[in-house]
């Protein structure tokens, strides 16, 4: 049966339940119609799905499952092949363990470095954000098992992520924060797309229409299912008429009644329930259908694949005097307790229980190199400076031929739930590493961690290489580097600053207890370093290789008559050639950049609009095809709430990085429309004062802080009300919850909850009060706080 046949045989109340889930990882089925119950589980870097019955937080063990590297190191890869293979071995694991949707990617831009959950998010660029989810979308789904795009949208930061308003003007919302899901929606159209738990401009991402309806589903043409974040529905009924289908988790029998009686009295049509029920019931039936995909699902083959994805993402940052790869013979210090103990994925609710570990220090000794090994510093949460474990590494680092430091970000530092405080490592890395190159000038520093740091000892060590967050195989790549039986052709998927204060966001990031102002509009990522010509400590695109390779003969051709010229229409064709000219088998990653010569709009001093990853042998030569359509060039043009082209001159970059240009070549382009613009940019920069953000955003900037006698509502976060009665009452029972769940002792899983729950509006402490706190308690818990005491509200405050 069809939707179409089973919607008019439903009741209301079937209608109704089918809008919240089963419970916390499931949807709900209809027996009479034979629609089954369908399992979803985290990702989106592996499998996440719990062992057994899933606890009402949902952050409990899970079962064996391929950890592949995440998001962060992957998107170094720039391979689209890679991803989409990683993809498929995802999805092979979730029809093995009967997971009809898998969730993930996260399509997030990185805004700051600062964002706490910047290992799951792909990139800075929205155009690189797009093709890498497009093609783990794809893999995935091949394979009959869906997957949901998150988080949908303007969700780049994780303090206050539950009640934050983000306010974006409309070009930065299009052109940075939208266009990654909308390449990704448009090329692999996923199954269901996740909704953020934010607002936009003053709305829940979860019942706006702009965002879910008119941009979503009447200019992409999505047909897929919309679900919340968990917890993320803030008003069901204006969810629905958005074009909300899905409210987790579930069952919610208070919404189910509001719809019912919405639809009984007239204040919900029976065409705009019928319309998300129906792609529920879609979703249902799709899953069915991909149950008779075939499949194997080998895991030694998917940790291999890991391993490989390891490799090919990692990013050589430094390689003075080639103390990379390792020399044979040599003898070698390795050094950093992650050599052992790596870290290897996130904390927080993408947090996989690997098949398989690989420690790197144990497949470095498998290579046959003379190495041993000291700890340099405990992994013991807090431990801060141990002169006693320095002193035992610096003092086998004088004693050989080289060391190699592993070092970066422990779990404490990085976890969804909360935002880093600094850029800094931490400093009993930091010091381990000063140390050790001060006892060996031949000192390589290996770092894992999600996002970029100051690195204040770089100039003080020979090879810097970057593993990210490589995964359950990350140990074996990094062997496989370091001593040359793999070749590192990552490049940077974000830019690493010099020091924080570089970054576009800082001053706004992350906000006030209201507002989060995106004042850098457009300019996120190297859009800003180059707008301000600022130095970097490394760039977009950036990575080095063991060998070399060579640019030449770039050709532009489009489909018009006059080759040099472009207009509205055309296909631009774009073709060079890449050799290797070291005497290594590599891969290199060749970038194309579109750059307006003159433009008199603010813009970017040069976009990425095409890429192509390349396998090459020593010697070995390969032409590149690149197609630029009238897309790649346009702004979104606000006063015509469409897509423009600026006419000018605009040059055709391709380079080895964002600054590392190798050819260029030029082209005329006929415009459409035309905008004035704004004093945003002075002197050719943009500036962050009110009256420019103000310009550009379009109408008056909302409050950023609470306003004087502003009433509590059910949106109020804890942390708001921390210090009144109820407030404190609040917090214990939920601090309770946790220590039930997780117990007394610290965690990084238990330090990331107690920082959500900060952060979490009232209406969202029923999914951690295991069903005490219902929505009519939360209401009379409001009232109580605006000065109505009432029986509830008293007798929480006489609980213990």
């Amino acid at each position: 049966m069809t939707s179409k046949e089973i919607i008019p045989q439903m009741t209301l109340e079937e209608k109704a339940a089918l809008c919240s889930g089963r419970d916390f990882w499931s949807l709900k089925g209809i027996e009479r119609f034979g629609l089954e119950a369908i399992m979803v589980t985290d990702g989106p870097h592996g499998l996440r799905k719990q062992g057994g019955d899933g606890d009402h937080l949902g952050l409990n063990q899970s079962v064996p499952a391929t950890c592949f590297p995440a998001a962060c190191a992957t998107a170094c890869s720039f391979d689209r092949s890679l991803l989409e293979e990683i993809g498929a071995a995802m999805g092979e694991e979730c029809r093995k363990e009967k997971v009809a949707v898998l969730l993930g990617p996260a399509a997030n831009i990185k805004r700051s470095p600062l964002c706490g959950r910047n290992f799951e998010y792909i990139s800075e660029d929205p155009f690189l954000t797009g093709e890498i989810a497009a093609a783990l979308i794809k893999g995935v789904q091949k394979l009959g098992v869906g997957t949901s795009l998150k988080h949908y949208a303007v969700n780049n930061q994780e303090k206050r992520r539950m009640t934050i308003n983000a306010v974006v003007d409309e070009r930065a919302f299009r052109e940075i924060y939208l266009a990654g899901f909308e390449k990704a929606v448009r090329e692999a159209k996923p199954w269901t797309l996740m909704c953020s738990y934010n607002k936009i401009n003053g709305t829940y991402a979860s019942e706006n229409k702009k965002l879910l309806t008119d941009i979503l589903r009447d200019e992409w043409a999505y047909q897929g299912l919309v679900m919340t974040d968990w917890g993320a529905s803030n008003n069901r009924l204006e969810g629905i008429k958005a074009g909300l289908d899905l409210q987790m988790p579930g069952p919610d029998a208070d919404n189910d009644k509001r719809i019912i009686e919405a639809v009984k009295s007239g204040a919900l049509s029976i065409e705009d329930l019928d319309k998300v029920v129906a792609r529920v019931v879609d979703l249902i039936i799709k899953a069915g259908e991909g149950d008779s995909i075939g499949f194997a699902c080998d895991m030694e083959a998917h940790h291999l694949l890991a391993r490989r994805a390891a490799a090919e993402s990692a990013v050589l940052l430094k390689n003075d005097e080639n103390i990379l790869p390792l020399v044979p013979g040599k003898t070698l210090a390795v050094i950093g307790a992650f050599a052992i103990s790596p870290r290897y994925q996130g904390a927080g609710s993408s947090k996989i229980n690997p098949s398989h570990l690989d420690k790197a220090f144990d497949a470095i000794m498998r290579t046959g190199i003379k190495a041993e090994y000291a700890p340099g510093y405990s992994l013991e949460a807090g431990s801060g400076v141990n002169e006693k474990l320095i002193a035992e590494a610096a003092k086998l680092a004088g004693e050989k031929d080289s060391a190699v430091v592993f070092a970066g970000l422990p779990d404490e530092y990085e976890s969804e739930g909360f935002d880093r405080a600094s850029m800094d490592m931490s400093e009993s890395h930091n010091k381990l590493i000063e140390a050790v190159a001060k006892a060996n000038p031949n000192t390589v520093v290996v770092l894992q961690l999600g996002s970029p740091v100051a690195l204040p000892w770089a100039d003080k060590v020979k090879g810097i290489l970057l593993l990210y967050l490589s995964g359950q195989a990350g140990g074996g790549a990094a062997a496989d580097l370091l001593t040359g039986n793999a070749c590192p052709g990552g490049k940077l998927a974000e830019t690493w600053p010099l020091a924080l204060e570089d970054n576009p966001s800082y001053g706004n990031f992350p906000g006030s207890t209201k507002t989060v102002e995106y004042r850098e509009s457009i300019f996120a990522g190297y859009r800003w370093y180059d707008a301000l010509e600022k130095e970097v400590r490394y760039p977009f695109g950036f990575g080095l290789s063991y060998t070399s390779f060579e640019y030449s003969d770039l050709k532009l051709g489009t489909s018009a008559e006059a080759k040099d010229n472009f207009k509205k229409g055309d296909a631009l064709k774009v073709s060079f050639t890449v050799k290797n000219t070291g005497s290594r088998e590599g891969s290199e990653t060749a970038q194309l950049y579109i750059a307006p010569d003159a433009s008199v709009l603010f813009r970017a001093k040069k976009e990425l609009k095409g890429f192509e990853k390349l396998h090459l042998k020593p010697g070995e030569s390969k032409t590149v095809t690149l197609i630029l359509d009238e897309r790649s060039f346009a702004y979104y043009n606000v006063q015509a709430k469409d897509w423009s082209l600026e006419g000018g001159l605009y040059r055709i970059l391709i380079g080895a990085s964002s600054r590392d240009i190798r050819l260029e070549g030029k082209l005329e382009l006929t415009g459409d429309k035309r905008e004035t613009a704004f004093a945003f940019l002075k002197g050719g920069r943009p500036v962050f004062d009110d009256a420019s953000f103000k310009a550009i955003y379009g109408a008056e900037l909302p409050p950023k802080e609470r306003l004087p006698g502003e009433p509590f509502t059910v949106n109020t976060s804890v942390e708001e009300i921390k210090d009144t009665p109820i407030g404190k009452a609040l917090f214990g029972m939920a601090v309770q919850g946790l220590e039930q769940a997780f117990g007394k002792e610290k965690s990084d899983l238990k330090v990331m909850m107690e920082s959500m729950l900060m952060d979490m509006p009232l209406r969202g402490l029923g999914m951690m009060s295991g069903g005490r706190l219902t929505p009519p308690v939360i209401e009379a818990l409001v009232e109580a706080l605006n000065g109505k005491p009432n029986p509830i509200a008293s007798g929480l405050l006489g609980m213990k």
